[in-house]
Formats: structure tokens, sequence, C-alpha cells
């Protein structure tokens, strides 16, 4: 049998503790960053497809991986995979947190 290293996500056999199974609202953020999932994907050619998603979840590293929440980790992945293709650049991302920031403030 080979064995494998295990992704940080991987948790499949191991004692992983109660999963909280109550049915909750999540916050509007959280609603933004699926629909923003949504339209990308549903883009002609998708902009982000749903492995794509995944493969940058999952290649946050441990550390992101565990301190980050779900949504989160959707949201960092999106931008992770927006900046591989070229999509948006790091100067234009941080001209809009900068704008957000300001119009927040």
């Amino acid at each position: 049998m080979n064995e494998h290293p295990r992704g940080i996500h991987d948790l499949g056999g191991l004692d992983a503790g109660a999963i909280d199974r109550t049915e909750h609202q999540n916050d509007f953020w959280e609603q933004r960053v699926d629909a923003l999932m949504r339209a990308l994907g549903s883009l002609e050619p998708p902009l982000v497809r749903t492995d794509e998603l995944r493969r940058a979840v999952e290649g946050l590293g441990a550390e992101a991986y565990d301190k980050l929440t779900y949504y989160e980790r959707w949201i960092q992945a999106i931008v992770n995979v927006l900046l591989e293709k070229g999509a948006i650049t790091v100067d234009e991302l941080g001209a809009k947190i900068a704008a957000v920031e300001a119009r927040e403030a």
C-alpha cells in the first residue's frame, strides 16, 4: 500500500470531534462570496471553476486553512485563482480594497 501525505483538509478516518449540524443563516458577506463564486462560474467560459476553487482552498497551507473560516477560505481561493489567471492584478486588488476601506471609514 502506498502511503501519501495528508493535506490539512483531508480528515477522512481521523477523529475530528463532533459536527455542529444546526442550521444557521449565513452572514451577508458570506452570501456575497457564494454569489460571487456562482457568477464567476456561470461565465462562458467560467472564470473560476469548482475544481479550481477546491485546488486553491486545499493549497492555502495548514496555517491559513486552520485560521480561516469556510467562506474566508473561499474568498482567498477565489482571489488566488483570479491572480493566477491574470484576471486581476495585485495593484488593482489593492486599489479596490483601499477604496472600500475609505468608503467604510
